[in-house]
Parts: C-alpha cells; structure tokens; sequence
C-alpha cells in the first residue's frame, strides 16, 4: 500500500472514530455492562443463564469476567445476544491517527536532531538552536514517509 493510499485509509477511520470520542463516554459500569443491562432489564440470574443455555454458576463467572477484563470476545457476543444486545468492539485512538502519526515522527526528529546537535557540540562544530525547530520540522516531515516510524 502506497503512502497517499495509507494516508487517505487514515483519513477516512479518524473520520469513522471521530463520533466515538471521547472513549470515557463508554466506560464500563463498575460490574460490567452484562450485569448493567441484566439488572436494568430485571433479568435475574437464573433466567440470564438460561437464555444462555448454561448454569447460573456460570453465567456468574462469565459477568466476573467482563468486570474484571478477561472475558473472551466471541463470550461476550453471546451474552450481548441473550440481552437482546449488540457487541461494538473498537479501539478508539486518544487522538486522531493522523496527530499520532505526526507525534512520532516529531519525537523522533527530536531525538535525531539532539543526538547529531550533542555531537556536534563535542566536536564543537555547533549550529544554535535559532534553526532548530526548523530543522526538527523538515525531519519530521521526511520521517512520515518511512515505513520503519515504528520501529525506531
């Protein structure tokens, strides 16, 4: 996949993940959401269970689970569809991919630019610092390009 082409992939999940921010909107309940819903819809236990055609012991452990973060996707589907219920999944990014990606490349134009100016410096061969927020930009700017930004 080209860079335009990843750029516009990019481009087009921020605009899809945008609506779902900010993430703290779907914080789970204390107990969980299946223990949330359950109870809200006046399920109790025993008949949860069994519209999941398992025992109440086990419908116990499966809303422990959820609480606690260990349930299993294709668990949590289940009990979702016994609650009359739709999972979501995503994986909601703090920022836009787009600032995340651009974070990167600046930390590491950082880290290139510091790393060469201290060199320099004990070679006493220093540039300033008047120039090097631009030089820091145009750094970035070509580390976008690379498909190792990941893996420095």
């Amino acid at each position: 996949m080209g860079i335009e082409t990843t750029g516009k992939a990019r481009k087009r999940l921020d605009e899809r993940l945008h609506p779902l921010r900010p993430a703290e909107r779907f914080r789970a309940p204390a107990l969980g959401w299946v223990r949330a819903i359950r109870d809200a819809l006046g399920m109790t236990g025993v008949q949860f269970a069994r519209r999941l055609g398992v025992s109440p012991q086990s419908a116990g452990a499966l809303e422990k689970s959820e609480a606690n973060g260990s349930i299993r996707l294709d668990t949590l589907r289940r009990a979702a569809e016994a609650l009359d219920c739709t999972l979501v999944y995503a994986l909601v990014p703090n920022a836009s991919l787009e600032e995340t990606l651009r974070n990167r490349a600046r930390a590491l134009a950082i880290r290139d630019i510091d790393r060469v100016a201290h060199t320099m410096k004990l070679e006493a061969q220093e540039t300033g610092d008047r120039d090097r927020e631009k030089r820091v930009e145009d750094h970035a700017r070509e580390l976008l390009g690379d498909r190792r930004l990941w893996d420095r």
